[in-house]
């Protein structure tokens, strides 16, 4: 059975949630809050597998929830379920720890399926969120970063990208740390096939 917890702050998706999800066997709604401190407050006392939240709130937004839910309750699984269809805010809930990002546009068998991935260890990003982050993997890397990513690319360590672009070590791990989130890799290796396979080094 998976535990599931929601946090938005419109009543009406709350309940729109609740009614979309009532069928599902192997799903328990444990309970739902408006607002970022009550779901901290929530966790710190209950069990939860998977939390459903927004991205706008009105205390602390989603970002930060994210990451206080992460750092304090590693094994649990965020989905964002958001109307907003914003890179910056889709690739920085995924930078905080997000497992997947569903638009509020979606019907009940996407948010099932969305659910059921995070809650098995997969990611899940709706149709449209995918084609948006595709399109930022090519077109958002800084000059600096792809830069860096050359450099990577050649074999060079940070001390030695550092002497080349005459920058300090702590920066260019920086940078190589954005690139792995940008482009969604876990090491080195994969950043340079994903670097090559997608013609970010031409």
């Amino acid at each position: 059975m998976i535990r599931l917890y929601f946090v938005d702050n419109h009543p009406l998706i709350l309940e729109g949630l609740r009614a979309l999800l009532k069928g599902a066997p192997d799903i328990f709604v444990a309970g739902q809050a408006r607002n970022g401190t009550s779901c901290l407050t929530f966790l710190s006392e209950n069990a939860i597998d998977v939390i459903l939240t927004d991205v706008c709130l009105p205390d602390i937004d989603g970002l930060d929830l994210c990451a206080a839910i992460k750092v304090e309750y590693p094994m649990v699984r965020v989905l964002a379920l958001s109307s907003c269809k914003d890179a910056k805010y889709i690739t920085a809930m995924i930078a905080h720890g997000a497992s997947g990002y569903v638009m509020k546009d979606a019907d009940g068998a996407e948010l099932l399926e969305a659910i059921h991935t995070v809650h098995n260890g997969g990611t899940y990003f709706s149709p449209g969120v995918s084609q948006l982050l595709d399109e930022e993997k090519k077109h958002h890397i800084t000059r600096r970063e792809r830069e860096v990513l050359y450099l990577i690319a050649e074999g060079n360590t940070n001390p030695e990208i550092a002497e080349k672009l005459f920058i300090s070590a702590d920066t260019v791990n920086s940078h190589r740390k954005n690139l792995l989130a940008k482009l969604e890799v876990k090491n080195t290796a994969m950043l340079i096939k994903y670097a090559v396979d997608n013609k970010l080094l031409v």
